[in-house]
């Protein structure tokens, strides 16, 4: 895809967007069963996963650790918008790498101490570019990137976040 497919492609959603911004907000879900053992079925919209506890937790390693989830997910989605905004703006990319590692301390979630936290406490992503395009530009690249990554925004911004138990 080019630069004008790509803006043929958004511009009347863009459009559509600034005449009627309610139509701008769309609900993105995700679904899962518990399963046998310590784990939970996600339904992906392609597939079926396997989520389970990650060997620091006891797990056996056979199941998706939700914590690797969560970084491919990154990966997924900073590797998707780097291409959208190079095209966008003509950065010609001959291959990209992204890569993601987060550091956690299993301690937190495993409570053997209240000090140490539940979750990541740092993420770390990469971009391994290859391209003639001129530095300055691929910093703009990546900067713009960054910007408009959903999952790497929500990261760093936290969002609302509520919890509801519904007892059948």
């Amino acid at each position: 895809m080019n630069a004008e497919e790509l803006k043929t492609l958004q511009s009347p959603l863009k459009q559509k967007y600034k005449d009627k911004p309610e139509t701008a907000i769309v609900t993105l879900r995700a679904k899962g069963r518990i399963g046998e053992g310590i784990t939970c079925k996600v339904e992906t919209g392609k597939a079926l996963v396997e989520a389970g506890l990650h060997p620091a937790t006891g797990g056996d390693g056979l199941s998706l650790c939700s914590g690797d989830m969560l970084l491919e997910a990154l990966v997924a989605c900073a590797g998707v918008t780097l291409r959208a905004v190079a095209t966008a703006i003509g950065v010609d990319l001959k291959d990209a790498t992204i890569s993601a590692e987060g550091d956690l301390d299993f301690r937190g979630t495993l409570a053997v101490t209240r000090e140490a936290p539940v979750g990541f406490k740092s993420i770390r992503l990469l971009f391994d570019i290859e391209s003639d395009t001129e530095q300055e530009q691929l910093n703009s690249l990546i900067k713009l990137t960054e910007r408009y990554c959903v999952v790497y925004q929500t990261l760093s911004r936290a969002p609302e976040m509520n919890v509801t138990c519904r007892v059948r």
